[in-house]
């Protein structure tokens, strides 16, 4: 064996690990905490800017808009220029659209800071995802993603924990607030621009289509059923939860549940996610067929859900725990089966993930008013449209086909060729 080959796979096998911790504390530093932090800020910000019940409800669901358009843009930037240069770029550019929320006196200004944050995060989550896809083999990638799903999750607690009652109190309110994020996720830029791009014997080439043309990378996302399948699925199980986030505060409130009681609930939610997230991930790195375990997970989410429309009382804790047991290690083996598709592979990894988050965007954007909608027929009815939702998107993930990618140092490789319609 060559001597200084066997060195470089030893450096590499530890150096990818400490690019996976520094993902994650990237996830849940610049990403998901300032996020957390706006939803548990609104009340103060609600009251400084005379906001009406509305504008506060816009402000919190329009960060999803721009996720639509700039998600398939960070996979394209991926691919063509490589993760580490488009992490070092956009960890300043969240930084700047977090502190500029600070500068914000009217509600106009606030909703175009929170939208530029919301254009600019995925650029980091997707490049995070690209950057496990190239240092990881499919052995180790579902728990890499789980790591990073697990700073997610990590972030949204904290986040929801410290920014209005530790905080805020102690920086002399939200604006100083958002500047603090601000300043700390730009920080995040110069441990990125220290890092190397690629493990050692693996070139650029290998990562990178011939041809970085967007629609070339686009028209082949675009012809492969598995992608849509998993777009429509995501589609409904992501927009479910996003209006049962939005919804469950109003709905344990018109209950008679006090705001500690409330927010301990969405604390149990998130909690339960973060302490599953890496069990599930390695459960299937282990198992051998992600798809059974997405399908398990979306099912257990519907019943959790779904309860919150028939049970009372205490049984409403166990409902919201078991909807959050999977919520981040479903997302973490999702995004993994996406790398796994036939004909994506490391060549298109970050255009598939854009793809993908364009229908979570949308579901994200849909989902929550239409549910909401219907609590005019009755409270609990919501859950009920949600529910519904979830099992129609495990129906579209169960019609994927399943594969076992083929292994190789650091990456998975595939054929350029995929299922076409």
């Amino acid at each position: 064996m060559n001597i200084s080959g066997a060195k470089t796979l030893s450096l590499d096998t530890n150096y990818k690990w400490v690019l996976l911790i520094l993902g994650g504390l990237t996830n849940a530093v610049v990403v998901a905490i300032p996020s957390m932090g706006l939803s548990v800020l609104l009340p103060e910000i609600t009251r400084e800017l005379n906001l009406s019940l509305v504008q506060a409800g816009l402000l919190w669901g329009i960060g999803a808009l721009p996720v639509i358009v700039s998600s398939l843009l960070a996979g394209t930037l991926c691919d063509r220029f490589g993760p580490k240069r488009i992490l070092t770029v956009s960890c300043l550019l969240v930084g700047l659209s977090c502190a500029l929320r600070g500068f914000s006196t009217t509600f106009p200004s606030l909703t175009v800071m929170v939208f530029l944050f919301g254009f600019f995060a995925p650029l980091v989550s997707i490049s995070n995802m690209k950057t496990a896809g190239i240092w990881f083999s499919s052995r180790e990638l579902g728990f890499a993603n789980g790591v990073l799903s697990l700073g997610m999750a990590v972030g949204f607690l904290v986040g929801s924990m410290v920014s209005a009652t530790i905080l805020s109190p102690w920086l002399g309110g939200w604006r100083n607030v958002f500047f603090f994020y601000g300043a700390i996720a730009a920080v995040f830029l110069i441990p990125w621009y220290l890092t190397h791009s690629l493990p050692g014997g693996l070139q650029s080439a290998n990562v990178s289509p011939p041809s970085h043309s967007f629609f070339k990378s686009l028209s082949q996302i675009g012809r492969l059923r598995n992608m849509w399948l998993l777009g429509f699925g995501i589609m409904g199980i992501s927009g479910s939860i996003q209006g049962l986030l939005g919804y469950l505060p109003l709905y344990l409130h018109g209950l008679g549940w006090s705001e500690a009681s409330t927010g301990g609930a969405l604390a149990s939610f998130h909690t339960a996610s973060m302490i599953c997230v890496l069990p599930i991930a390695l459960w299937s790195d282990r198992l051998g067929s992600r798809k059974r375990i997405l399908i398990g997970a979306a099912l257990l989410t519907a019943l959790g859900i779904g309860s919150l429309s028939i049970v009372n009382g205490n049984a409403i804790w166990g409902a919201v725990i078991v909807a959050g047991l999977v919520r981040d290690g479903f997302m973490a083996i999702f995004l993994t089966m996406v790398f796994e598709i036939k004909g994506i592979g490391p060549h298109y990894s970050g255009t598939a993930i854009g793809f993908a988050m364009i229908f979570m965007g949308v579901g994200n954007l849909a989902a929550p008013p239409m549910g909401n909608a219907l609590a005019g027929l009755a409270a609990g009815a919501p859950f009920i449209f949600w529910a519904t939702l979830i099992l129609i998107g495990s129906l579209c993930i169960a019609l994927t086909t399943e594969r076992v990618p083929e292994i190789v140092e650091g990456a998975i490789s595939t054929t350029p060729e995929g299922e076409i319609f």
